[in-house]
């Protein structure tokens, strides 16, 4: 574990990532993380960070995460984009 996280300290600073702007990096990298693993759930993930919803809320907004943008990625398609033959067959059945 020691070796990824020099690793990611190495990665951030070739990739011109200052000191006072890793934190917030890694708060946004560790976010984004639970929240994916909670399916965009925020009590959940508000639980596994222990914070408040609130809270979370708050964080989100001031790490510029889109969960707008994320639900959007992770949604099926609707049924109007769905293909019909796939209708046709269950109604068959």
């Amino acid at each position: 574990m020691r070796e990824q996280l020099y690793s990611l300290v190495h990665d951030m600073y070739l990739r011109g990532i200052g000191y006072r702007e890793a934190p917030r990096q890694f708060q946004k990298a560790f976010v984004l993380t639970v929240l994916e693993d909670k399916r965009l759930n925020q009590v959940r993930t508000a639980k596994v960070l222990c914070m408040h919803r609130n809270s979370l809320n708050r964080l989100i907004r001031e790490l510029d995460i889109d969960i707008d943008l994320l639900r959007v990625s992770r949604r099926r398609p609707s049924r109007t984009v769905r293909p019909l033959l796939s209708r046709s067959k269950a109604k068959s059945a």
